[in-house]
């Protein structure tokens, strides 16, 4: 007799807490460093990933101004923006951004590799990335820690 098994869909836990994962950009390369930043904040490094549930932790990005490119990218890599109306195109290089917003050019490379839905908008706002080593997060941090070796 062959035994029959069940669907197991699991559901979301409310003790489930968020961890905090602080990350120092620092010589890293960027399109490196934002696949490794999209898997913490989908949550698939963990053993109970579930695609349609917020099972992903918070991302602590510092450095942000340090981060690498290969190639000729520095010069030549263009961002381009623009809305509906005609002639409102707007380029700025890859190198003028590093200097004036580089908390940008991290959390929009982290963007194109998320779920493009709402859920992906949700994971987005869980990144926290700061231009140099200084951020308000340390408490999270600290008890990130505490929860990670009980």
């Amino acid at each position: 007799m062959i035994a029959k098994l069940k669907h197991f869909s699991p559901k979301e836990t409310k003790n489930n807490k968020s961890l905090w994962h602080l990350i120092d950009a620092t010589d890293k390369t960027l399109g490196r460093l934002a696949s490794e930043i999209s898997v913490i904040l989908m949550g698939k490094n963990k053993v109970d990933y579930i695609p349609h549930q917020m099972s992903g932790d918070f991302v602590v990005i510092i450095n942000a101004s340090n981060v690498k490119v290969t190639g000729k990218k520095l010069q030549q890599k263009t961002y381009i923006s623009h809305s509906t109306r005609p002639g409102s195109t707007k380029e700025k290089k890859y190198s003028e951004l590093l200097n004036n917003n580089p908390q940008y050019i991290i959390s929009h490379a982290v963007k194109g590799m998320l779920p493009k839905n709402k859920l992906g908008a949700k994971m987005l706002k869980r990144l926290k990335v700061y231009p140099n080593s200084e951020h308000p997060h340390e408490a999270q941090l600290i008890w990130s820690e505490k929860i990670n070796k009980s």
